[in-house]
C-alpha cells in the first residue's frame, strides 16, 4: 500500500508522461507535491521503484516508466490528476465505480518501431472508461514494438486513438506514410518538413515531406494488461 505522497507522485508522473512524453524533473515533482527539498522526492521515487510501481530506464535523463497502479479502490486521486493508463487486470474494479463505459473499434496492430502495413479493418470492439475519451470518434490499436517506451508506451499495450487528420507538434500520433505504412510516433513540425520521433534511443527520427505523411489520429490513452 502506498502513502498519500507516493500516490500523488505516481499520478503526477503519469500525467506528465501522457502530456509531454517525458517524466517531470525532480524540481517539478517537488513543486507539485509541495515539498521543501528534492531529497524527499528521491525517497519517494526509490520507494515507488522498490515496490514495483515504476522503473527508471538506465542511461537516460528523466526516463521513468509507469509499470502499474495500486488497486483503484485504494488510491486517493487528487482532482487535478487523471491517470490514463489502465491496468487490464484491474478492469473489473475500475469499471465498477459507477463510470460510464464505451465500446470502441479495435483496428489491429500499430508499429511502435519499424512501420507496418496500414490498419484498414475492424477486428472487434473493446470497452473503455469514459474518462479516457472525449468528443469525437475513437478507435484502439495494439502496440507492436518498443520505440515509444520512453513515453510509457509498451509492446502489447492497447493505444486509444482519437480520430483526426490534424495534430500539433509534440503530440503522439498515428501517422500513415506514403499511404501504405502506419506507425505511432511523436510528431514534430519544422518548416515544410515533418519528423516522426521515437521515444527510444535505439531508433532514429525519420524526416518526411508533408505530402508523404497523413495523420490518422492522436493518442489519448493506454490500456495495459499484465
Amino acid at each position: 500500500m502506498l502513502t498519500r505522497k507516493q500516490n500523488e507522485l505516481l499520478i503526477f508522473i503519469q500525467q506528465n508522461l501522457r502530456e509531454t512524453g517525458i517524466a517531470p524533473s525532480y524540481e517539478e515533482m517537488k513543486e507539485a507535491l509541495d515539498l521543501r527539498s528534492k531529497s524527499g522526492i528521491h525517497r519517494l521515487i526509490n520507494a515507488l521503484e522498490e515496490r514495483g510501481f515504476i522503473r527508471r530506464l538506465a542511461h537516460r535523463a528523466r526516463a521513468i516508466e509507469i509499470i502499474r497502479f495500486p488497486n483503484a479502490s485504494k488510491i486517493n486521486l487528487a482532482p487535478s490528476f487523471k491517470p490514463k493508463i489502465i491496468d487490464g487486470e484491474q478492469d473489473s474494479d475500475l469499471f465498477s465505480l459507477g463510470e460510464e463505459i464505451f465500446e470502441i473499434r479495435m483496428m489491429g496492430k500499430i508499429a511502435a518501431g519499424t512501420p507496418i502495413a496500414a490498419i484498414e479493418y475492424e477486428k472487434n470492439k473493446i470497452s473503455v472508461p469514459s474518462n479516457m475519451i472525449g468528443v469525437g470518434d475513437h478507435y484502439a490499436l495494439e502496440i507492436e514494438g518498443d520505440s515509444m517506451i520512453g513515453a510509457g508506451i509498451l509492446d502489447k499495450d492497447k493505444a486509444i486513438i482519437r480520430k483526426t487528420d490534424n495534430a500539433t507538434s509534440g503530440q503522439i500520433v498515428v501517422a500513415l506514410i506514403d499511404g501504405e505504412e502506419a506507425t505511432l510516433k511523436r510528431l514534430r513540425k519544422k518548416g515544410n518538413t515533418i519528423a516522426l520521433e521515437p521515444a527510444n534511443s535505439s531508433y532514429e527520427t525519420k524526416i518526411y515531406g508533408p505530402e508523404r505523411v497523413q495523420i490518422q489520429g492522436i493518442l489519448v490513452g493506454i490500456l495495459r494488461s499484465y
